[in-house]
């Protein structure tokens, strides 16, 4: 996905927000923001919003000294998840369908995301951030019981779970791309549902090269129990979106040779729906710009496209 004009105050947003999370003064805040200005001045519109959140966090880092702002952040959001594992569980092992309850829990974990600014679903138009940060325990708790509500697939050319089941059930190597720490847990349920139905599934899961937002580590996958159910690997890079050009030979070894790719979250739908391979995105859309750019995809009318708050589970079939 390429980078809007409407893409440009969110990153001042999201700038001013994680700067202010590493606790330092004003002029160091202001700092970021005057050297963001510079980057966005010389920065394409051709070019996909993680590669700017890339240059956003590494300004943070740089100006403040502080090389993981939300570490903490990943700990407690890691920490809640797991504190409701055996409540997932439970809700997939009651299920009618066992596959399609994980993959809605695994998709409404993508909720658990720092890096997008506020975002109303339309049911309740309550924002899901409290004080300028997520406030991860409401969110979890709304999960557990108003799953149904905050899972919707009213519209099937944006939730494509019959092309999923096919592929899912053909691939041999399944490469699964993570996204934030806390989902890591949502993401074990699809992984412990998939090797359920094949017990000799190769799954590889790859997470980020390093500190980005609240993004998963190699740390919060084993953490949350990833190792147990998958080769866990690192992708790399350290840019909020899996930007190939900046992933490891490893990686790329891995993601040319895979059979299916499912990829977890925004960041990483905007950085590689334009890509030429086919990718199953899984995420929430969580501002009008990825819900308007999803919808263009699909090629669906404005009355009947994709909305914030809509759960997406999108076969791309490359181009």
């Amino acid at each position: 996905m390429r980078t809007y004009l409407d893409c440009i105050p969110c990153f001042f947003k999201q700038a001013l927000e994680a700067v202010r999370i590493t606790k330092v003064g004003e002029n160091l805040q202001k700092k970021v923001l005057d050297e963001l200005a510079k980057a966005v001045s010389k920065f394409p519109l051709t070019s996909s919003p993680p590669e700017m959140g890339k240059i956003i966090y590494g300004l943070v880092r740089k100006i403040t000294q502080q090389q993981d702002p939300y570490a903490e952040i990943k700990k407690r959001s890691n920490k809640l998840a797991l504190g409701i594992y055996s409540k997932l569980k439970r809700k997939v092992s009651h299920a009618q369908d066992r596959l399609l309850m994980a993959v809605e829990l695994a998709i409404a974990g993508n909720i658990i995301d720092y890096g997008v600014n506020s975002f109303s679903h339309r049911k309740e138009e309550t924002c899901v951030k409290v004080g300028g940060s997520l406030d991860i325990e409401a969110e979890l708790t709304r999960i557990l019981n108003q799953e149904s509500k905050l899972v919707k697939r009213e519209n099937e050319r944006i939730f494509n779970y019959s092309q999923f089941k096919v592929e899912l059930k053909n691939a041999n190597h399944i490469l699964y791309l993570a996204d934030n720490a806390g989902e890591t847990v949502f993401d074990r349920i699809l992984l412990e549902e998939i090797k359920r139905i094949e017990q000799d599934k190769k799954i590889t899961y790859a997470v980020r090269g390093g500190p980005i937002i609240n993004d998963a580590l190699l740390e919060d996958a084993y953490e949350c129990g990833i190792d147990q159910l998958a080769e866990v690997i690192s992708s790399g890079s350290d840019a909020p979106g899996t930007i190939l050009s900046l992933c490891s030979q490893e990686f790329l070894k891995i993601y040319k040779k895979t059979d299916m790719i499912i990829s977890k979250g925004q960041g990483n739908f905007e950085a590689m729906s334009h890509l030429s391979r086919p990718v199953f995105f899984l995420f929430m859309a969580k501002c009008p710009v990825v819900a308007k750019d999803v919808s263009t995809i699909c090629k669906l009318p404005i009355d009947k496209g994709c909305k914030v708050g809509d759960i997406i589970l999108l076969y791309h079939g490359g181009k």
